[in-house]
Protein backbone atom coordinates (compact mmCIF):
# COMPACT_ATOMS: atom_id res chain seq x y z
CA UNK A 1 0.00 0.00 0.00
CA UNK A 2 1.56 3.27 -1.03
CA UNK A 3 -0.55 5.49 1.20
CA UNK A 4 -0.55 5.46 5.00
CA UNK A 5 -3.63 3.68 6.30
CA UNK A 6 -5.51 4.26 9.52
CA UNK A 7 -4.40 1.73 12.19
CA UNK A 8 -7.93 0.37 12.57
CA UNK A 9 -8.19 -0.08 8.80
CA UNK A 10 -4.89 -1.99 8.85
CA UNK A 11 -6.32 -4.36 11.46
CA UNK A 12 -9.46 -4.84 9.34
CA UNK A 13 -7.31 -5.69 6.30
CA UNK A 14 -5.26 -8.16 8.35
CA UNK A 15 -8.46 -9.82 9.61
CA UNK A 16 -10.00 -9.95 6.11
CA UNK A 17 -6.92 -11.59 4.62
CA UNK A 18 -6.83 -14.17 7.43
CA UNK A 19 -10.47 -15.05 6.71
CA UNK A 20 -9.75 -15.11 2.98
CA UNK A 21 -6.96 -17.63 3.45
CA UNK A 22 -9.38 -19.96 5.27
CA UNK A 23 -11.96 -19.56 2.50
CA UNK A 24 -9.43 -20.20 -0.28
CA UNK A 25 -8.17 -23.40 1.38
CA UNK A 26 -11.74 -24.67 1.75
CA UNK A 27 -12.57 -23.82 -1.87
CA UNK A 28 -10.07 -26.46 -3.02
CA UNK A 29 -12.33 -29.25 -1.75
CA UNK A 30 -15.88 -27.92 -1.57
CA UNK A 31 -17.48 -31.39 -1.64
CA UNK A 32 -16.19 -32.09 1.88
CA UNK A 33 -17.94 -29.05 3.37
CA UNK A 34 -20.61 -29.56 6.00
CA UNK A 35 -23.51 -27.31 5.04
CA UNK A 36 -26.29 -26.39 7.45
CA UNK A 37 -29.50 -24.56 6.47
CA UNK A 38 -30.14 -21.71 8.92
CA UNK A 39 -33.48 -21.15 7.21
CA UNK A 40 -35.03 -21.58 3.77
CA UNK A 41 -32.26 -20.93 1.18
CA UNK A 42 -29.97 -19.47 3.87
CA UNK A 43 -26.89 -21.61 4.49
CA UNK A 44 -23.87 -21.67 6.78
CA UNK A 45 -20.75 -23.83 6.67
CA UNK A 46 -17.87 -24.48 9.04
CA UNK A 47 -15.92 -22.12 6.76
CA UNK A 48 -18.22 -19.20 7.67
CA UNK A 49 -17.70 -19.97 11.34
CA UNK A 50 -13.93 -20.45 11.12
CA UNK A 51 -13.52 -17.27 9.07
CA UNK A 52 -15.62 -15.27 11.54
CA UNK A 53 -13.62 -16.59 14.48
CA UNK A 54 -10.36 -15.57 12.76
CA UNK A 55 -11.71 -12.05 12.14
CA UNK A 56 -12.97 -11.57 15.70
CA UNK A 57 -9.77 -12.88 17.27
CA UNK A 58 -7.65 -10.56 15.12
CA UNK A 59 -9.75 -7.50 15.97
CA UNK A 60 -10.17 -8.22 19.69
CA UNK A 61 -6.45 -8.92 19.92
CA UNK A 62 -5.85 -5.32 18.88
CA UNK A 63 -8.97 -3.64 20.34
CA UNK A 64 -10.33 -5.77 23.22
CA UNK A 65 -12.76 -3.07 24.38
CA UNK A 66 -14.60 -2.83 21.04
CA UNK A 67 -18.01 -4.32 20.28
CA UNK A 68 -18.97 -6.85 17.59
CA UNK A 69 -21.98 -7.41 15.35
CA UNK A 70 -21.27 -10.50 13.26
CA UNK A 71 -23.50 -12.60 11.03
CA UNK A 72 -22.99 -15.91 12.83
CA UNK A 73 -22.39 -14.84 16.46
CA UNK A 74 -24.42 -11.62 16.61
CA UNK A 75 -23.19 -9.27 19.34
CA UNK A 76 -22.21 -12.02 21.78
CA UNK A 77 -18.50 -11.19 21.54
CA UNK A 78 -16.72 -8.03 22.60
CA UNK A 79 -18.03 -5.08 24.59
CA UNK A 80 -21.76 -4.57 23.95
CA UNK A 81 -21.61 -1.01 25.34
CA UNK A 82 -18.69 0.27 23.25
CA UNK A 83 -19.08 3.21 20.87
CA UNK A 84 -16.92 1.23 18.43
CA UNK A 85 -18.74 -1.67 16.77
CA UNK A 86 -17.21 -3.96 14.14
CA UNK A 87 -19.84 -5.18 11.66
CA UNK A 88 -18.71 -8.46 10.14
CA UNK A 89 -19.83 -10.82 7.38
CA UNK A 90 -17.16 -13.55 7.20
CA UNK A 91 -18.45 -14.99 3.92
CA UNK A 92 -20.96 -12.96 1.93
CA UNK A 93 -22.24 -15.18 -0.87
CA UNK A 94 -22.22 -18.53 0.95
CA UNK A 95 -24.64 -20.08 -1.56
CA UNK A 96 -22.25 -19.15 -4.39
CA UNK A 97 -19.32 -20.57 -2.41
CA UNK A 98 -20.85 -23.99 -1.72
CA UNK A 99 -21.66 -24.36 -5.42
CA UNK A 100 -18.15 -23.37 -6.53
CA UNK A 101 -19.37 -20.14 -8.12
CA UNK A 102 -16.46 -17.74 -7.43
CA UNK A 103 -18.39 -14.64 -6.38
CA UNK A 104 -18.15 -14.17 -2.61
CA UNK A 105 -16.31 -11.90 -0.20
CA UNK A 106 -15.31 -11.03 3.34
CA UNK A 107 -16.92 -7.80 4.59
CA UNK A 108 -15.68 -5.87 7.64
CA UNK A 109 -16.76 -2.39 8.75
CA UNK A 110 -16.05 -0.32 11.85
CA UNK A 111 -18.83 1.98 13.04
CA UNK A 112 -18.29 4.71 15.62
CA UNK A 113 -21.55 5.77 17.30
CA UNK A 114 -23.54 4.33 14.42
CA UNK A 115 -21.52 5.87 11.58
CA UNK A 116 -19.25 3.67 9.48
CA UNK A 117 -15.68 4.96 9.57
CA UNK A 118 -13.52 2.14 8.17
CA UNK A 119 -14.41 -0.53 5.62
CA UNK A 120 -12.82 -3.55 3.94
CA UNK A 121 -14.32 -5.95 1.40
CA UNK A 122 -11.96 -8.72 0.32
CA UNK A 123 -12.60 -10.97 -2.69
CA UNK A 124 -10.36 -14.00 -2.02
CA UNK A 125 -11.07 -15.68 -5.37
CA UNK A 126 -9.53 -12.71 -7.25
CA UNK A 127 -7.33 -11.35 -4.46
CA UNK A 128 -9.12 -8.02 -4.84
CA UNK A 129 -9.08 -5.77 -1.78
CA UNK A 130 -11.55 -2.89 -1.58
CA UNK A 131 -10.99 -0.52 1.36
CA UNK A 132 -12.00 2.95 2.52
CA UNK A 133 -11.62 5.37 5.42
CA UNK A 134 -14.17 8.13 5.94
CA UNK A 135 -12.90 11.30 4.28
CA UNK A 136 -9.93 9.53 2.65
CA UNK A 137 -11.46 8.02 -0.48
CA UNK A 138 -12.09 4.44 -1.62
CA UNK A 139 -9.53 2.11 -3.17
CA UNK A 140 -9.27 -1.16 -5.05
CA UNK A 141 -5.90 -2.72 -4.23
CA UNK A 142 -3.66 0.35 -4.62
CA UNK A 143 -5.80 2.33 -7.05
CA UNK A 144 -8.37 4.97 -6.12
CA UNK A 145 -11.85 4.23 -7.45
CA UNK A 146 -14.75 6.49 -8.42
CA UNK A 147 -18.37 5.89 -9.38
CA UNK A 148 -19.18 6.07 -13.09
CA UNK A 149 -20.05 9.30 -14.89
CA UNK A 150 -23.25 8.01 -16.45
CA UNK A 151 -26.31 10.15 -15.88
CA UNK A 152 -29.08 8.45 -17.88
CA UNK A 153 -30.93 5.33 -16.80
CA UNK A 154 -31.15 4.25 -20.45
CA UNK A 155 -27.35 3.88 -20.51
CA UNK A 156 -26.90 2.38 -17.05
CA UNK A 157 -26.11 -1.10 -15.78
CA UNK A 158 -27.94 -1.84 -12.51
CA UNK A 159 -27.14 -4.51 -9.94
CA UNK A 160 -29.71 -6.19 -7.71
CA UNK A 161 -30.32 -9.20 -5.49
CA UNK A 162 -33.30 -11.53 -5.70
CA UNK A 163 -35.39 -12.25 -2.58
CA UNK A 164 -34.76 -15.78 -1.38
CA UNK A 165 -35.96 -16.11 2.23
CA UNK A 166 -39.37 -17.01 3.57
CA UNK A 167 -41.13 -13.76 4.33
CA UNK A 168 -39.62 -11.88 1.39
CA UNK A 169 -42.30 -10.30 -0.74
CA UNK A 170 -41.75 -11.80 -4.19
CA UNK A 171 -44.65 -10.01 -5.84
CA UNK A 172 -43.45 -6.61 -4.70
CA UNK A 173 -39.93 -7.38 -5.90
CA UNK A 174 -41.09 -8.49 -9.36
CA UNK A 175 -42.92 -5.18 -9.81
CA UNK A 176 -39.80 -3.26 -8.82
CA UNK A 177 -37.63 -5.39 -11.09
CA UNK A 178 -39.93 -4.80 -14.06
CA UNK A 179 -39.99 -1.03 -13.57
CA UNK A 180 -36.20 -0.79 -13.31
CA UNK A 181 -35.50 -3.27 -16.10
CA UNK A 182 -37.43 -1.38 -18.78
CA UNK A 183 -35.62 1.86 -17.92
CA UNK A 184 -31.99 0.70 -18.03
CA UNK A 185 -29.47 -1.02 -20.32
CA UNK A 186 -29.25 -4.17 -18.20
CA UNK A 187 -29.69 -5.75 -14.75
CA UNK A 188 -27.20 -8.10 -13.09
CA UNK A 189 -27.45 -10.37 -10.02
CA UNK A 190 -24.14 -12.10 -9.03
CA UNK A 191 -25.29 -12.94 -5.49
CA UNK A 192 -22.92 -11.17 -3.06
CA UNK A 193 -24.22 -7.78 -1.92
CA UNK A 194 -20.91 -6.65 -0.40
CA UNK A 195 -19.22 -7.02 -3.80
CA UNK A 196 -22.20 -5.48 -5.60
CA UNK A 197 -21.79 -2.28 -3.58
CA UNK A 198 -18.06 -2.22 -4.30
CA UNK A 199 -18.83 -2.63 -8.00
CA UNK A 200 -20.94 0.52 -7.84
CA UNK A 201 -18.04 2.31 -6.13
CA UNK A 202 -15.63 1.11 -8.83
CA UNK A 203 -17.95 2.19 -11.66
CA UNK A 204 -18.75 -1.33 -12.91
CA UNK A 205 -22.42 -0.79 -12.05
CA UNK A 206 -24.14 2.58 -12.21
CA UNK A 207 -26.62 1.69 -9.47
CA UNK A 208 -27.84 -1.09 -7.18
CA UNK A 209 -30.96 -1.94 -5.18
CA UNK A 210 -32.03 -4.81 -2.97
CA UNK A 211 -34.39 -5.68 -0.11
CA UNK A 212 -34.00 -7.96 2.89
CA UNK A 213 -30.32 -7.23 3.56
CA UNK A 214 -28.75 -7.13 7.02
CA UNK A 215 -26.25 -4.53 8.29
CA UNK A 216 -23.28 -6.89 7.87
CA UNK A 217 -24.15 -7.27 4.17
CA UNK A 218 -23.98 -3.54 3.40
CA UNK A 219 -22.05 -1.64 6.09
CA UNK A 220 -18.61 -1.84 4.45
CA UNK A 221 -19.85 -1.41 0.88
CA UNK A 222 -21.91 1.66 1.75
CA UNK A 223 -18.79 3.56 2.84
CA UNK A 224 -17.02 2.52 -0.37
CA UNK A 225 -19.79 4.15 -2.38
CA UNK A 226 -19.90 7.47 -0.53
CA UNK A 227 -16.09 7.72 -0.55
CA UNK A 228 -16.14 7.03 -4.31
CA UNK A 229 -18.55 9.92 -4.93
CA UNK A 230 -21.84 8.03 -4.98
CA UNK A 231 -25.00 8.18 -2.89
CA UNK A 232 -26.67 5.51 -0.79
CA UNK A 233 -29.98 5.43 1.10
CA UNK A 234 -33.25 3.60 1.54
CA UNK A 235 -35.94 3.52 -1.15
CA UNK A 236 -37.28 6.91 -0.09
CA UNK A 237 -33.85 8.51 -0.40
CA UNK A 238 -33.14 8.86 3.31
CA UNK A 239 -29.72 8.10 4.80
CA UNK A 240 -31.14 5.76 7.47
CA UNK A 241 -30.71 2.50 5.54
CA UNK A 242 -28.39 0.27 7.57
CA UNK A 243 -31.13 -1.48 9.56
CA UNK A 244 -34.09 -0.86 7.25
CA UNK A 245 -33.62 -3.96 5.08
CA UNK A 246 -33.75 -1.99 1.85
CA UNK A 247 -30.98 -0.16 0.04
CA UNK A 248 -30.49 1.80 -3.16
CA UNK A 249 -27.26 3.41 -4.32
CA UNK A 250 -25.54 4.73 -7.41
CA UNK A 251 -24.03 7.71 -9.13
CA UNK A 252 -25.76 10.93 -7.96
CA UNK A 253 -27.97 11.20 -11.07
CA UNK A 254 -28.78 7.49 -11.33
CA UNK A 255 -29.46 7.33 -7.59
CA UNK A 256 -32.07 10.09 -7.91
CA UNK A 257 -33.82 8.28 -10.75
CA UNK A 258 -33.79 4.95 -8.88
CA UNK A 259 -35.27 6.56 -5.77
CA UNK A 260 -38.05 8.04 -7.86
CA UNK A 261 -38.84 4.57 -9.22
CA UNK A 262 -38.46 2.61 -5.97
CA UNK A 263 -40.00 5.00 -3.40
CA UNK A 264 -43.55 3.60 -3.85
CA UNK A 265 -42.22 0.16 -2.86
CA UNK A 266 -40.53 1.27 0.37
CA UNK A 267 -41.22 -0.70 3.53
CA UNK A 268 -39.14 1.54 5.79
CA UNK A 269 -39.55 0.64 9.45
CA UNK A 270 -40.35 3.80 11.36
CA UNK A 271 -41.62 2.38 14.63
CA UNK A 272 -38.98 -0.15 15.73
CA UNK A 273 -37.76 1.06 19.19
CA UNK A 274 -34.54 -0.96 19.13
CA UNK A 275 -31.74 -0.57 21.65
CA UNK A 276 -29.07 -2.08 19.45
CA UNK A 277 -28.48 -3.25 15.89
CA UNK A 278 -29.45 -6.86 16.55
CA UNK A 279 -32.85 -5.88 17.92
CA UNK A 280 -33.52 -3.59 14.97
CA UNK A 281 -32.63 -6.34 12.49
CA UNK A 282 -35.05 -8.69 14.29
CA UNK A 283 -37.76 -6.03 14.05
CA UNK A 284 -37.18 -5.90 10.31
CA UNK A 285 -37.58 -9.69 10.13
CA UNK A 286 -40.96 -9.43 11.85
CA UNK A 287 -42.20 -6.87 9.35
CA UNK A 288 -41.07 -8.97 6.38
CA UNK A 289 -42.58 -12.13 7.91
CA UNK A 290 -46.06 -10.66 7.43
CA UNK A 291 -45.71 -11.58 3.76
CA UNK A 292 -44.70 -15.22 4.36
CA UNK A 293 -48.19 -16.70 4.06
CA UNK A 294 -48.97 -14.73 0.91
CA UNK A 295 -45.68 -15.73 -0.72
CA UNK A 296 -46.07 -19.41 0.19
CA UNK A 297 -49.49 -19.38 -1.47
CA UNK A 298 -47.98 -17.73 -4.56
CA UNK A 299 -45.20 -20.34 -4.78
CA UNK A 300 -47.73 -23.19 -4.43
CA UNK A 301 -49.91 -21.65 -7.13
CA UNK A 302 -47.00 -21.32 -9.56
CA UNK A 303 -45.90 -24.90 -8.88
CA UNK A 304 -49.42 -26.25 -9.44
CA UNK A 305 -49.72 -24.36 -12.72
CA UNK A 306 -46.41 -25.80 -13.92
CA UNK A 307 -47.10 -29.41 -12.91
CA UNK A 308 -50.82 -29.72 -13.50
CA UNK A 309 -52.66 -28.56 -16.57
CA UNK A 310 -52.30 -29.88 -20.08
CA UNK A 311 -51.76 -27.34 -22.91
CA UNK A 312 -55.44 -27.63 -23.84
CA UNK A 313 -56.62 -26.96 -20.30
CA UNK A 314 -54.24 -24.03 -19.99
CA UNK A 315 -55.57 -22.56 -23.22
CA UNK A 316 -59.16 -22.97 -22.03
CA UNK A 317 -58.38 -21.30 -18.72
CA UNK A 318 -56.66 -18.43 -20.49
CA UNK A 319 -59.70 -17.94 -22.72
CA UNK A 320 -61.98 -17.55 -19.68
CA UNK A 321 -59.76 -15.02 -17.90
CA UNK A 322 -60.00 -11.33 -18.75
CA UNK A 323 -57.04 -10.07 -20.72
CA UNK A 324 -54.42 -8.17 -18.77
CA UNK A 325 -53.93 -4.56 -19.79
CA UNK A 326 -51.38 -4.22 -22.56
CA UNK A 327 -48.06 -2.81 -21.30
CA UNK A 328 -46.50 -0.40 -23.75
CA UNK A 329 -42.73 -0.81 -24.07
CA UNK A 330 -41.00 2.50 -24.32
CA UNK A 331 -38.28 2.61 -26.96
CA UNK A 332 -34.97 4.29 -26.23
CA UNK A 333 -35.72 7.15 -28.63
CA UNK A 334 -39.20 7.74 -27.23
CA UNK A 335 -37.90 7.60 -23.68
CA UNK A 336 -35.16 10.12 -24.46
CA UNK A 337 -37.68 12.51 -26.01
CA UNK A 338 -40.02 12.05 -23.03
CA UNK A 339 -37.15 12.85 -20.63
CA UNK A 340 -36.40 16.05 -22.55
CA UNK A 341 -40.04 17.16 -22.36
CA UNK A 342 -40.31 16.34 -18.65
CA UNK A 343 -37.06 18.17 -17.86
CA UNK A 344 -38.65 21.46 -18.95
CA UNK A 345 -41.27 21.31 -16.23
CA UNK A 346 -40.00 18.99 -13.49
CA UNK A 347 -37.35 20.02 -10.95
CA UNK A 348 -34.28 17.82 -10.66
CA UNK A 349 -34.38 15.33 -7.75
CA UNK A 350 -32.39 16.48 -4.79
CA UNK A 351 -29.86 14.14 -3.24
CA UNK A 352 -30.25 13.46 0.50
CA UNK A 353 -27.93 15.17 2.91
CA UNK A 354 -25.27 13.01 4.45
CA UNK A 355 -24.63 13.86 8.07
CA UNK A 356 -21.06 13.62 9.26
CA UNK A 357 -20.15 12.60 12.77
CA UNK A 358 -17.49 14.20 14.94
CA UNK A 359 -15.75 10.84 15.24
CA UNK A 360 -12.00 11.07 15.95
CA UNK A 361 -10.67 9.77 12.62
Amino acid sequence: MSQALHPMLNIAIKAARAAGAIINRASLDIERLQVVAKSHNDFVTEVDQAAEEAIIETILGAYPSHGMLAEESGNSRGNKHSDFVWIIDPLDGTTNFIHGFPVYAVSIALAFRGQVQQAVVYDPARNDLFYASRGKGAFLNDRRIRVSKRTRMLDSLIGTGFPFRKGDNFQRYLKMFEEVMVQCAGVRRPGAAALDLCYVAAGYYDGFFETGLNPWDIAAGSLMITEAGGLVGNFTGEADFLYQREIVCGTPRIYGQLVKTLAPYSRVITDAPAADGEDRAEAGDEVDAEQAQEDDALIALLQNEEDAASPAAAAAAAAEEPKAPVRRRITAAAKAQEDIEKARFEPKPRAPRRNRDDAPF
